[in-house]
């Protein structure tokens, strides 16, 4: 197909968007894995290969290396940076660097991760309509060229990806500590509302790519106000939200997001090297993936309990020829605490969490009311309370002066003097009336009538 003055290597505006948007994830890719990635559909890279040379033209993108297999790289400008921005519909602030210069080394890390996210994407061929030629395009005889190789299925589109990816730790901007992502799946719809990748070539040591899950766990921890609150009513460490829950959705389970290390050991490791080093790799990271056991006893003091995984990273293992061969859907994944394969629905479950102890002790309930009745398992608040006995309380101490019971405490005769708690009200009546003697009479009684035989003083 001929091309014209504005794309005169006759490219698509299909294919050319194909490009930015690939770039736009991979930041440095060939021109066959952008093709296996976006368009897989086409029986080879030549019309990826036009794309790129047509926005080379417009400045778009460049070529700086080739791949150690002698592929030719490319990528970005800081134009087509912007372009790609527009194409996945993303800020431009948030698409990251360009890359530039890593394809002059060749970029065998980036090869890596790009190999990784086509093989978890497993982008489907899309069946296109067939053009009609007046002369046939293949001579008589020659063989009709078989369709694509069926691609295993996966997880969400180019779209879904973000690689590069850093996480800042609070700090100040000279010394900020941070933890880079190779790459980050966000695919809601295949119940993965984040999965964040690490690709392991197996060229660093055991301690090195250990050390990286404790930064992730320091940042995981990290807690920052809740912007839905306002300032003024955040005084309180309850209303404070994880920072990372900032940049992506809650996951729906228990812990922090899955974190899935894909090893990719070439020809440097043989089988029982790179076990060996995924066995030192669960060792050193224990701590960061295993959850804490909390005892709860049971109905009748039954032994049980659960695993908390609030404050533990999901760790799954797997290695890139097998999803490459088998597809992310397969039973490729080993969790950690896990004792086999399983797929990544069954690795990312916690089936010894709060949940299933729920379900036991809900089963232990049904059991026990089938052999015993609605009362002995049922609701505790449906059981029958038995009669509590009545309080017996020390009968009251006698009057002090008649002996008798302390009746009519006051209240009832205003004349009464109040009650002083040793005698009756009639006693304190009786007492009242009578006239005082010795010192009570002196103060508080009458002075004597004078006698009547006595003249008065003032004759």
């Amino acid at each position: 197909m001929g091309g014209s003055l504005t794309y005169p290597y006759g490219s698509t505006s299909a294919v050319r968007g194909h490009v930015l948007a690939a770039l736009g994830v991979l930041k440095v890719a060939s021109a066959d894995q952008m093709r296996r990635l976006t368009c897989p559909g086409h029986k080879d890279s030549k019309g990826v290969r036009n794309a790129c040379l047509d926005l080379a033209k417009h400045g778009l993108t460049l070529s700086e290396g080739s791949a150690r297999d002698g592929q030719k790289l490319w990528g970005l400008t800081l134009l087509g940076l912007t372009a790609a921005a527009e194409v996945l519909g993303r800020p431009a602030a948030d698409m990251g660097g360009n890359a530039r210069g890593a394809a002059r080394s060749g970029a065998p890390h980036a090869m890596a991760v790009n190999e990784t996210v086509i093989a978890l994407t497993g982008t489907q061929p899309v069946p296109t309509r067939p053009v009609a030629r007046s002369t046939p395009t293949t001579a008589p005889g020659t063989p009709i060229a078989t369709a694509a190789p069926a691609v295993p299925a996966g997880f969400g589109s180019v779209g879904s990806w973000a690689t590069e990816v850093v996480h800042n730790l609070p700090g100040t901007s000279r010394t900020r500590p941070s933890v880079r992502a190779d790459a980050v799946l966000r695919a809601p719809a295949a119940g993965l509302p984040v999965l964040l990748v690490e690709v392991d070539r197996c060229t660093e040591a055991d301690e090195v790519l250990a050390g990286k899950f404790a930064r992730y766990h320091q940042y995981f921890r990290v807690k920052v106000k809740d912007p839905a609150i306002p300032v003024a009513h955040a005084v309180h460490a309850s209303l404070s939200v994880p920072l990372w829950q900032s940049l992506y959705a809650p996951t729906g389970r228990d812990g922090y997001p899955p974190i899935a290390v894909v090893f990719e050991p070439g020809t440097r490791l043989g089988e029982q090297a790179l076990k060996n080093r995924m066995n030192r790799v669960l060792d050193l990271t224990r701590e960061h993936w295993s959850g804490k056991y909390q005892k709860l006893g049971g109905f009748g003091g039954e032994p049980d309990g659960f695993v908390d995984f609030t404050d533990a990273i999901p760790v799954l293992f797997t290695t890139l020829d097998r999803i490459q061969e088998s597809g992310p859907l397969a039973p490729v994944w080993w969790r950690c605490g896990h004792r086999r394969w399983e797929t990544l629905t069954d690795a990312l479950d916690n089936p010894r969490d709060r949940r299933a102890w729920r379900r036991r002790e809900d089963e232990r309930n049904a059991a026990r009311e089938r052999k015993e009745g609605p009362a002995a398992a049922g609701d505790w608040h449906q059981r029958p309370i038995p009669a509590q006995p009545e309080p017996a309380f020390p009968p009251p101490p006698p009057c002090g002066t008649c002996g008798g019971p302390l009746k009519n405490l006051g209240g009832e005769d205003p004349s009464a003097p109040p009650p002083d708690g040793r005698t009756c009200e009639a006693c304190r009546i009786t007492e009242a009336a009578q006239p005082p003697t010795g010192l009570l009479k002196a103060l508080f009684g009458r002075q004597d009538k004078q006698p009547r035989n006595e003249p008065p003083a003032w004759l």
